[in-house]
């Protein structure tokens, strides 16, 4: 009887509660005109491109006769020869060198500075922090004369590092205003709390400082990277001899002295703007996040 007593008095099992539905609403769809839209540019962006590859994988003929239709048939000689080339791959070197050590610089350099704008008070820092945003709206193309004439001084023409020295100083203005968010962003308690256990300023950047403003670091350090490659300006101000183009420079001597071969030259255009494209896909999601925290920050 104890044990009926005990059964009855015992709390009834609570309902289990119902689904709010919030997961089973199908999600809305936008208005067709802004996917459309979305799509027509990104068959702006992606259609040239398209062009360039297949292009390469075409005879002169194909392309004079039906300049948008598909390989028929696909001709992988044109990239063979320029793989062949040990012109390309020096250019390639070339290119490589230039980005990988400008990339260096600008990371370095940036977040050294940034460091010291988002976490130290002292006069004129909101002047210098002006100085940088303000490098935002000064392009390499307005000062690529008098720019030229201090690399002459230098005696850099014609040198690789003539092109990297100009590449960090014009890179660390974007490099400053996406770092200098996160930099802020670390609670001070942290840096308090490294004192504490005596850690120096030194360290507390390199253990603590870097690896929390990773996400910022890695997006200034694509878009430092793809910039290099691509920068054709520069080079063709600074750079005489073909053993130090890099491969802008590259595309444009090789179409001078193709301009017959229009498959050639396009194999050559593909092959050359190829690795920029590959790295900035993989690494797409990055400069989204790491630009997004920026904002945030």
């Amino acid at each position: 009887m104890s044990a009926t007593t005990t059964t009855s008095r015992m709390p009834p099992a609570p309902e289990p509660k119902a689904p709010t539905g919030r997961r089973d609403k199908p999600q809305k769809w936008g208005s067709p005109v802004t996917y459309f839209i979305a799509l027509l540019f990104v068959g702006v962006c992606i259609a040239p491109v398209l062009y360039i590859v297949l292009g390469g994988f075409r005879t002169n003929s194909q392309i004079t006769t039906e300049p948008a239709a598909l390989p028929r048939p696909w001709v992988v000689g044109n990239y063979v020869d320029i793989l062949k080339s040990t012109v390309f791959w020096g250019e390639f070197a070339n290119s490589l060198i230039v980005a990988i050590t400008s990339t260096a610089g600008i990371v370095a350099l940036g977040l050294m500075v940034s460091f010291v704008i988002a976490r130290y008070d002292f006069r004129l820092k909101g002047a210098m922090y002006s100085l940088f945003a303000a490098g935002l709206m000064f392009p390499m193309v307005i000062a690529i004369t008098p720019l030229y004439l201090v690399i002459k001084d230098l005696g850099l023409v014609d040198n690789l590092l003539g092109v990297i020295i100009p590449q960090i100083a014009f890179g660390l203005p974007t490099t400053v205003i996406i770092l200098v968010p996160f930099l802020r962003a670390i609670p001070n308690e942290i840096e308090e709390a490294a004192a504490i256990d005596g850690m120096s300023r030194l360290g507390f950047f390199f253990r603590m400082v870097v690896p929390l403003s990773l996400p910022g670091v890695v997006t200034v350090g694509i878009l430092g990277f793809v910039g290099s490659w691509n920068n054709y300006l520069l080079p063709l101000y600074v750079l005489n001899s073909q053993a130090n183009y890099t491969l802008p420079l590259g595309v444009q001597v090789f179409s001078s002295q193709y301009s017959t071969d229009t498959a050639k030259v396009l194999a050559f255009t593909s092959l050359a703007m190829l690795p920029a494209l590959i790295f900035f896909s993989i690494f797409e999601k990055r400069i989204v996040g790491g630009l997004t925290g920026a904002v945030k920050g």
